[in-house]
């Protein structure tokens, strides 16, 4: 590891410059409420539920906390203020639609589609957006991208050899409709490719992931000829992960395009493990933190080693990792903005990251959704689940807030 840090991420005055007391008070308020387990537990449960019986109140509540605090607006237009403001402090964003899934069958996936481009036109027009997040699941059937990835993995080969005799063995009606997909996904970076604006593919869950590999890089060889359009999602809490990124890198060599990676420690972890001891086959996932954490920075040597060839995502909220990559960018006297490395975390979360990040001239965004409560519950509950059992997440983020009021006080 390179020592002698160039950064700091404790400065708590640039972190939280952009927040009001007011809303430094909401956000202690609600990071201590998911530092307490049973609570979370009731509101994972219960606030589901009260969104779909329409109990009263429900949504004031739920926009005035955990919402506001994690998502950027029920529409483009609310959550162009937050990127607006976001600007301010040199901060981009990652504009992401919050669909997981069409509810109206082709319908719901056509919508979602031009959902996607509508946030590509917009972002655009905006010179502090340069990424917008899509979902397979948004335009694609799980269950349709679940049977792929079955036939995928009962065959041998390359990833592409078989994808291809995956498709093969569909039969005729899926087989157009995957075409739809794939249709759909072509119309989404077409447009990207000409609106100047990138595509992060997010990650899914390991038994509909194959496919989604597929057809990412797929796009890859087609739009990231000579930039940086679309990229993949690692999730490195996989153990597999490292391999597929030197695998992708030695296509993206052969087939002479533009590897774009998001990397992230990942987001299914506690479903992975449950499937694989239910189904009675090895878990995918790392058998510690500690092989996450090394195989995770062993990407970002990796992709810092073959810039010429791979533009890399930090997509982290370990203070690190995040260290550790602009140590690795300083060592190899490579611009803090880099045009091939971009940091980014999640809106609500790791301000000290990324605040620190912006002042000291890296190319850092906040990953922001948007869309109405209902659409965005299923990334909330996975928010709060996921600052309750993340290792120390939330004390960190409850730790640099009562800093902040402290100094404000003084």
């Amino acid at each position: 590891m390179v020592k002698n840090p160039t950064i700091s991420f404790d400065n708590t005055e640039y972190a939280f410059a952009c927040k009001k007391d007011f809303d430094l008070k909401m956000a202690h308020i609600l990071f201590s409420m998911m530092g307490t387990q049973w609570l979370v537990n009731l509101g994972l449960k219960l606030t589901p539920l009260a969104i779909k019986w329409k109990i009263p109140f429900t949504n004031a509540v739920i926009r005035k906390s955990i919402f506001q605090q994690f998502v950027g607006g029920e529409t483009l237009e609310q959550t162009a203020a937050v990127a607006r403001k976001l600007s301010e402090y040199n901060v981009q964003v990652i504009l992401d639609y919050g669909v997981e899934g069409g509810d109206d069958g082709e319908q719901g996936f056509d919508h979602s589609t031009e959902e996607f481009i509508r946030v590509i036109d917009y972002a655009s027009t905006q010179s502090n957006i340069p990424f917008m997040s899509v979902k397979v699941t948004g335009f694609s059937r799980f269950s349709l991208l679940e049977k792929i990835d079955t036939l995928m993995n009962n065959t041998e080969g390359t990833l592409m050899k078989r994808y291809l005799k995956a498709l093969d063995s569909l039969p005729q009606p899926e087989k157009e409709e995957w075409h739809r997909v794939r249709l759909r996904m072509l119309r989404i970076c077409e447009t990207a490719l000409e609106k100047n604006v990138s595509v992060l593919v997010d990650a899914e869950e390991t038994w509909i992931q194959d496919p989604v590999d597929a057809l990412t890089i797929l796009m890859m060889d087609t739009f990231n000829k000579e930039k940086a359009v679309v990229y993949n999602t690692l999730q490195m809490y996989r153990a597999d992960r490292l391999k597929f990124l030197k695998d992708s890198y030695e296509a993206a060599e052969e087939r002479n395009f533009i590897l774009g990676n998001k990397l992230v420690r990942g987001a299914y972890m506690e479903n992975e493990r449950k499937r694989a001891a239910d189904m009675n086959y090895p878990s995918p996932i790392q058998p510690d933190k500690e092989s996450c954490d090394r195989d995770y920075n062993a990407a970002v040597e990796f992709s810092i080693d073959h810039l010429d060839k791979i533009a890399l995502v930090v997509a982290s909220h370990n203070e690190e990792s995040n260290l550790y990559t602009t140590q690795l960018l300083d060592q190899k006297e490579l611009p803090h903005n880099h045009p091939h490395v971009h940091f980014s975390q999640l809106y609500g979360m790791s301000d000290n990251i990324t605040f620190n990040l912006a002042r000291a001239g890296f190319s850092v965004s906040k990953y922001l959704p948007f869309g109405p409560i209902k659409d965005v519950i299923p990334y909330l509950m996975r928010r709060a689940e996921e600052n309750s059992s993340m290792s120390g997440q939330t004390g960190k983020e409850l730790n640099y807030i009562k800093m902040e009021i402290k100094r404000r006080k003084q």
